[in-house]
């Protein structure tokens, strides 16, 4: 009977700290998500553009573009400086509104 009770207790020990780490797990990430949403929502609303998954990757590619731009004119390549500046600067304020 003793043994009974003591194995009920050491599992309800092990589920309560199963549980304490799941819920802390989840109120972690939870917490993540919520803020890469606001951070998301603030800068597309200071830009004027759209929150969609296509804009954020057009962002991201134009100011990739940007950066080549930037190397290449590091570079002394003045062409592919001005040809990767007009794409990125093309793509930028086609998805800024």
């Amino acid at each position: 009977m003793q043994v009974e009770s003591f194995f009920e207790w050491l599992g309800q020990a092990l589920g309560a700290i199963i549980r304490f780490v799941v819920d802390g797990l989840g109120w972690l990430f939870s917490g993540i998500a919520n803020a890469g949403g606001n951070f998301v929502e603030g800068m597309s609303r200071t830009l004027g553009m759209d929150t969609s998954l296509i804009s954020i990757l057009a962002l991201v590619v134009g100011l990739l573009l940007l950066y080549s731009a930037i190397r290449a004119f590091m570079r002394a390549s003045i062409v592919m400086g001005v040809i990767w500046l007009l794409l990125g600067l093309w793509l930028l304020s086609w998805i800024i509104h």
